[in-house]
């Protein structure tokens, strides 16, 4: 009966043992290595300034915020924004538009950025794969203004040179941009586009830490290219990808603003209307600030939710997550 508390408590200690040791380890190396560390000063500057100093402006989605009586001159209204969100008309299309787009990302993109990696890999002419990974590389650093002026250019129904190749073929033109069927799979492909190629970066970095060996044993064993991949390359590589999921999964109520804001137009509001242009329309348009700042904390707290309940799936799994 006293051998498991006794047995819970040596556990605790040790626990508190590790963490001790830990913290001394960091300092340790903190005094060893500053300028290395100094490195990360701007991170952190980054994070603080731009991202924790402003969650005091939240308060406002508990009051009704005029900028002439300031934040704590405004009248307290408890949940009352929250409550007219949760009885707006508009909550049940904004929500199914931004998952839906995220969905459709997370299962036509995701393994995309993995795929070009392994591909990437397995070229062995080094000026070859370098030149393939800087033209993949740079829609990456291109404005969402240029990269969505070019998509809609080429898919023009009258002048693009998409719809000029379907009429080359006897098809008619399609206006892919004014189609509530087209319009999603252009928003997810124009993403793919932009950031697949800078996506394979992280995984080609873990496929570097694969031991050689493995490929050689493979290769003795009688095993080809795809059995190399599937049996050595992606059982390495697989904590990478349990770790980049659990970062997208905090997105999956966000699609962002910019890409969205250049590529929609009225004909498609049916399908492009998300929380972020909902925000905008009715925060900084129509200045409901309390209302939008509202919506902004459930949508934290649902990626926050939602990245707590991957990370423990992927912990349970006995996969490497990010704690």
């Amino acid at each position: 009966m006293l051998a498991q508390p006794a047995a819970d408590a040596g556990s605790r200690k040790s626990e508190r043992v590790k963490q001790t040791v830990k913290r001394r380890s960091f300092w340790r190396d903190l005094k060893r290595r500053p300028f290395l560390y100094m490195l990360l000063v701007p991170v952190v500057a980054y994070f603080i300034v731009f991202k924790y100093l402003p969650l005091f402006g939240e308060i406002i989605a508990f009051k009704d915020f005029r900028l002439a009586d300031g934040i704590w001159g405004s009248k307290w209204v408890g949940l009352e924004h929250f409550n007219r969100l949760m009885h707006s008309s508009d909550l049940l299309k904004i929500v199914r538009n931004t998952l839906l787009l995220n969905v459709y990302g997370l299962v036509i993109g995701f393994p995309v950025p993995i795929a070009l990696a392994i591909v990437l890999n397995e070229v062995r002419v080094e000026w070859y794969k370098r030149v393939v990974q800087n033209l993949l590389y740079l829609p990456h650093f291109l404005s969402w203004i240029i990269l969505g002026t070019i998509v809609i250019g080429l898919l023009s129904p009258g002048t693009g040179f998409v719809n000029y190749v379907l009429k080359a073929f006897g098809f008619e033109p399609i206006y892919f941009m004014g189609s509530n069927f087209w319009w999603p799979l252009v928003y997810v492909f124009s993403g793919i586009w932009r950031d697949a190629g800078f996506g394979t970066i992280l995984f080609l970095a873990a496929m570097s830490s694969i031991d050689p060996h493995l490929y050689e044993a493979a290769r003795i064993d009688g095993g080809g290219k795809l059995r190399q991949i599937w049996h050595v390359t992606l059982p390495g590589i697989r904590s990478t990808i349990a770790i980049v999921l659990v970062l997208q999964m905090g997105h999956m109520i966000d699609v962002g603003f910019e890409k969205v804001w250049v590529l929609t137009n009225p004909m498609v509001t049916g399908v492009s209307d998300v929380m972020s242009t909902y925000i905008y329309r009715l925060g900084l348009v129509n200045l409901q600030y309390s209302y939008t700042t509202a919506i902004g904390l459930i949508q934290s707290l649902v990626g926050l939710v939602l990245v707590l309940s991957v990370n423990r799936i992927i912990r349970a799994m006995g996969e490497r997550a990010l704690w």
